[in-house]
């Protein structure tokens, strides 16, 4: 039997569903998944094996164009998941703007490698606001068009923006089209021997998920600014048989988001730690002892050395 493995790089806007898609292929919770922007900061590894297949999944944050150090980083996740592809999944949905970062679709499109353009959250074609979603002069903005012709116009649309790929609608929530999408890909990826061990889940250590899982709640509990102007950074990782005991650190950039982020006679903070323990003695399934302090980093945001500290750096 002939082995195939290869690299699938997931690609597209905020918000459009990628680490939703991202977890339901590799069927472990590996990327977080909340209904903010912005919310995957780094290009994250999901590896499915089975005897003969080996694909190794790399979700990367949404394109944006950057207005600070920490989002051009992340723009450079995205642009490096161009490079090394066997297969590029472009991710939109139904309600954004074909054209919205036509700069990167520029470059998507010269690709010489399969490109699967997946319209996310189909279910929701109905609700849509299909003027903004279709784009200028789309049929589908008459009012009343049935989601089959909604869908219809996003295609016609697609194919005139990247042409050479191919459109698959799915709805990566209720997992419709998912099971398609894996075979369509299993078709696509070379013949080659497997890159990782077959028991291995992902190239993120796991201090790097109890970071994740502690900066999701973050994004869970608190609005506006504070969730983006937040690193979590985990200085104590001791496991044994029966239990893991974590010492993190949340970084902010003021001393007045530190305040928020403890909460008034510490409520917010114990609040987040122990919605984060639980989801952690979930992921790891052992119990864990979790202590987390709140720190100050002036404009870590902003800072080359700080982001190369915290693990921004696509190269």
């Amino acid at each position: 039997m002939k082995h195939k493995a290869g690299f699938v790089n997931i690609v597209g806007n905020p918000n459009v569903g990628k680490s939703t898609l991202m977890n339901q292929l590799v069927g472990e919770r590996i990327s977080i998944a909340t209904f903010k922007a912005q919310t995957t900061r780094h290009r994250i590894m999901g590896i499915v094996n089975t005897p003969d297949m080996q694909i190794v999944f790399s979700d990367t944050p949404g394109v944006l164009k950057p207005n600070y150090k920490l989002q051009e980083s992340m723009l450079a996740f995205s642009e490096s998941a161009l490079v090394d592809a066997d297969v590029l999944l472009y991710v939109t949905d139904v309600v954004e703007n074909p054209e919205k970062n036509i700069d990167f679709l520029q470059k998507v499109q010269q690709l010489d490698i399969p490109v699967i353009l997946l319209i996310n959250k189909i279910d929701e074609l109905q609700n849509a606001p299909q003027p903004h979603a279709a784009g200028k002069g789309a049929a589908g903005a008459a009012k009343g068009a049935s989601p089959d012709v909604l869908l219809g116009n996003l295609v016609t649309k697609w194919h005139e923006l990247l042409p050479k790929a191919e459109i698959l609608p799915l709805s990566a929530k209720n997992k419709f089209g998912v099971d398609m999408l894996l075979k369509r890909i299993y078709e696509l990826l070379p013949e080659s021997p497997a890159f990782f061990d077959k028991d291995q889940l992902t190239d993120k250590p796991a201090r790097f998920f109890v970071s994740e899982i502690i900066r999701e709640k973050i994004l869970l509990y608190y609005d506006k600014e504070i969730p983006y102007a937040v690193e979590v950074v985990v200085e104590r990782f001791k496991e044994d048989e029966q239990q893991i005991h974590i010492n993190a650190v949340i970084y902010v950039e003021r001393e007045s988001q530190k305040g928020i982020i403890i909460g008034h006679q510490g409520v917010a903070l114990k609040k987040v730690s122990t919605e984060a323990r639980k989801a952690l003695e979930k992921f790891f399934d052992k119990h864990i002892f979790l202590e987390v302090f709140v720190k100050v980093d002036k404009d870590w945001r902003s800072s080359k050395k700080e982001l190369d500290h915290f693990g921004y750096n696509p190269e």
